[in-house]
């Protein structure tokens, strides 16, 4: 006779997922960037319906993602200190602020509630302050550090995408902030400059990595679309400030100087599409290299739906009606790559669930 024991069913779960959130890849809230870039792009387009299934799920992805990450560092916080100092990994902490950032921005424009983005935007201020400088003073006094062809790629530029995740969010902020309004419009315009001088500093390191050291199909990680990424996120907070500017305050004589940088980090965004493309032809046509379901590719899904959201602000506050044809397309594109990211990880939930089975004992 064959059974399973509920004891021994129990028990196998369990230490598999105990081993899951050891093993917990930061890079996973890149998950929530990308869903929420797309639920915002879906509701600024009419898409409504497709905007509160992705808000309801991605919060939900967001609370699972934190819980986990909360026991990883009371159960393993070796590994998470392991994770948060390593050059390689450290900087994908960034993306649990711009998780925060983006879902906060979700509950002002799909479904409002104040007091959740309020939260959100403060804890993504404090987690930034942390992350910014354990991981940066961890990096700058580690005596055994990687060569820069090993310790540098895209996913750097996540610190970058997590600064600029705070005035996205400061800004929506604004119509309702009342006395708080030029503390908050400060506060937001200081972290949107913050972020375009770490695009500068990160990105001249990656493209010198990229034209003078051996360039290997597996080197061109997902991450590498942040590059795109980080200036389609930074367009989308200099969009927010130029009208929150227009609406008066200490920001109005900034106006030229906002639009200037937002229409260059726009420009960008732009440049680096074609290169991407490819540079991810030469990879998996080329080189053969197999496209296979991995976390990291939640880095490559956000670029493309928070593009098609930068595109949309930026023709709104510029009045350039003429680019509103690109989020209208754009779109299809971010969602065809959500979709199939969210296979991958269907799959891999279900490969996961069944291979917690115990195996069946005769009696």
């Amino acid at each position: 006779m064959i059974e399973s024991h509920p004891k021994g069913i129990m028990e196998s779960h369990i230490a598999r997922l105990s081993q899951q959130v050891q093993r917990l890849n930061p890079a996973y809230f890149a998950m929530v960037m990308a869903t929420g870039a797309l639920a915002i792009s879906a509701e600024l387009l009419n898409v409504f319906l497709l905007a509160r299934i992705l808000t309801w799920l991605n919060a939900f992805a967001f609370v699972v993602l934190c819980v986990m990450t909360i026991a990883r560092a009371i159960f393993y916080p070796r590994d998470l200190w392991h994770d948060l100092t390593n050059h390689r990994i450290g900087i994908a902490f960034f993306t649990i602020v711009a998780a925060s950032g983006v879902l906060g921005s979700q509950f002002i424009v799909i479904i409002p509630h104040r007091l959740v983005a309020q939260s959100l935007w403060v804890a993504a201020i404090i987690l930034w302050v942390f992350f910014n400088y354990a991981i940066f003073v961890a990096f700058t006094v580690d005596e055994d550090k990687p060569p820069l062809d090993e310790g540098i790629n895209g996913g750097w530029l996540a610190a970058v995408v997590g600064t600029q995740a705070i005035p996205s969010l400061g800004a929506l902020l604004l119509p309702a902030a009342g006395p708080h309004r030029e503390m908050i419009l400060f506060t937001s315009l200081c972290f949107w400059l913050c972020g375009g001088m770490l695009y500068i500093w990160t990105i001249s390191l990656i493209f010198y990595r990229y034209n003078f050291f051996r360039f290997l199909p597996t080197d061109l990680m997902p991450p590498y679309w942040i590059n795109m990424g980080a200036m389609a996120i930074s367009t989308l907070a200099g969009s927010l400030l130029v009208e929150a500017a227009g609406n008066g305050g200490f920001l109005q004589q900034f106006i030229p100087f906002l639009k200037g940088f937002t229409v260059w980090f726009w420009a960008t965004a732009t440049w680096w599409i074609p290169m991407l493309v490819v540079l991810g032809f030469w990879r998996h046509v080329y080189k053969k290299l197999p496209l296979t379901y991995d976390p990291l590719y939640w880095g490559a899904v956000f670029p493309l739906a928070m593009y098609t959201l930068a595109t949309f602000r930026l023709s709104q506050a510029m009045g350039l009606s003429f680019l509103m044809w690109i989020p209208h397309y754009f779109i299809y594109f971010a969602l065809v790559a959500w979709i199939a990211a969210f296979v991958g990880l269907v799959k891999r939930i279900v490969s996961f669930i069944l291979a917690s089975r115990p195996r069946p004992v005769s009696r």
